[in-house]
């Protein structure tokens, strides 16, 4: 019993002295003043922070602003890295196309080249014609196989040939033959036209393109057509239409010559300028008693 009344009269004295404290105005000031500074310290940590929020804020924008900068440079990237992407897969494709031509021309080109360079080391690659009445040949790419004489059937023989030949100066002759036989005579001029004497000798010369393989006697011409080069042009000549024996028509150089030595008239094989006449010839573009010229042409 003593103990329990210890107690209580412990109890009593520390709600006296709490009572006591509540009611000291100091105490309470000071309990205040401490209020007030605790207060000022949350609202200086709150205006603090509130500015931080505020400049977090605005760098928030600013980089929101920059994203969406980011974002629509990034599209504009990616729509010109698709349209690239599209002309490189087009020009991938003509590339690949170009390649396959290049290399079936290239081929093609080799497969020229090779057979150019065959036809330059063929030694039969040049196209041969003769040059009537004349004793060399042109200058444009051509050289001399032979130098000779024109020569062929007697005019008047009935079973003559109609050929002209050009003949080699250095024959190679026999004598093992005894039956019948044809004859080979000398060509001659048999009119002045020409600029030689009644009589004179015709030469001829056999010539040899060294670069071109066809060749092409145009008479009723006295130039070459596109592409063909010329080798000499002249005038049309062949037998006389009243005399017996076949002939042909030849190209006479525009400049003949006639054979040293070969003066004497022994007749032969004669020539004469062909002269146009019109019926079945068509007139025009040719011209009843007109002369016919020539020229020689290489491809």
């Amino acid at each position: 019993m003593a103990v329990l009344i210890f107690h209580v009269i412990l109890i009593v004295q520390a709600i006296a002295e709490k009572r006591i404290l509540l009611n000291d105005p100091a105490l309470l000031q000071s309990q205040i003043h401490a209020l007030e500074r605790k207060v000022e310290d949350v609202v200086g940590k709150y205006t603090d922070l509130s500015a931080k929020y505020a400049d977090l804020s605005t760098k928030y924008s600013d980089m929101s602003t920059k994203d969406n900068d980011q974002s629509a440079k990034y599209n504009d990237l990616s729509t010109k890295y698709n349209d690239q992407s599209a002309k490189y897969n087009e020009l991938s494709t003509k590339y690949t196309d170009l390649s396959t031509k290049y290399s079936d021309l290239f081929i093609k080109n080799n497969d020229m080249l090779a057979k150019y360079n065959t036809l330059l080391t063929k030694s039969n690659v040049g196209g041969i014609f003769v040059r009537w009445g004349r004793k060399d040949c042109p200058g444009n790419n051509t050289e001399l196989v032979y130098s000779g004489f024109a020569g062929g059937s007697y005019y008047s023989h009935t079973g003559a040939t109609a050929e002209f030949v050009c003949l080699p100066r250095d024959p190679d002759l026999t004598t093992k033959f005894s039956s019948g036989y044809a004859y080979m005579y000398g060509s001659e001029y048999d009119t002045t036209e020409f600029g030689h004497a009644d009589g004179d000798d015709l030469p001829c010369s056999v010539c040899r393109s060294t670069m071109e393989s066809s060749v092409l006697m145009i008479p009723g011409k006295s130039s070459c057509y596109d592409g063909w080069s010329m080798q000499y042009h002249g005038d049309l000549v062949a037998g006389k239409y009243s005399h017996s024996a076949a002939t042909q028509f030849i190209c006479l150089d525009e400049h003949p010559e006639a054979l040293t030595a070969g003066q004497d008239n022994h007749e032969g094989k004669l020539f004469y300028p062909v002269q146009a006449s019109c019926g079945s010839l068509a007139c025009p573009p040719y011209h009843n008693g007109k002369y016919l010229t020539c020229v020689v042409c290489t491809k």
